[in-house]
């Protein structure tokens, strides 16, 4: 491709799905108590995360074939996104799942101290 052609843009909404939620849990070395995915949330969140691993690779081969810097920012915006949606899914199930089985157990102080430890880390 010569340097002044385009490359196709992919659209951003690329990696959106349904989003489903049933979460059962996934099992973590810092929990209090264990996480078990059913199958098709596993099955949702791995399918994205392949999705967005095929997509960073993308970004590879276009840095690669010294793309336009503009056209790769759109796409890392683009992989951004997914992750993003990726882990507001994980935490919708976290907050409607394990939080409430903790309140009901109730161990919620605990819980909601260790989802505040991950999202400081999350968020910076």
């Amino acid at each position: 491709m010569a340097a002044t052609e385009r490359p196709q843009r992919r659209d951003l909404d690329y990696f959106d799905d349904d989003h489903d939620h049933d979460h059962r849990g996934h099992e973590h070395g810092t929990s209090s108590h264990p996480h078990v995915h059913s199958e098709e949330s596993l099955r949702r969140i791995v399918n994205r995360l392949s999705r967005i691993e095929g997509h960073i690779r993308g970004i590879k081969t276009m840095v690669q074939e010294s793309r336009p810097c503009p056209d790769v920012l759109v796409q890392v915006a683009a992989v951004r996104g997914a992750l993003d949606r990726v882990a507001r899914i994980i935490l919708d199930e976290h907050l409607t799942q394990c939080i409430a089985r903790a309140a009901e157990e109730g161990d919620i102080e605990a819980e909601i101290e260790e989802l505040k430890t991950a999202l400081d880390r999350f968020l910076l």
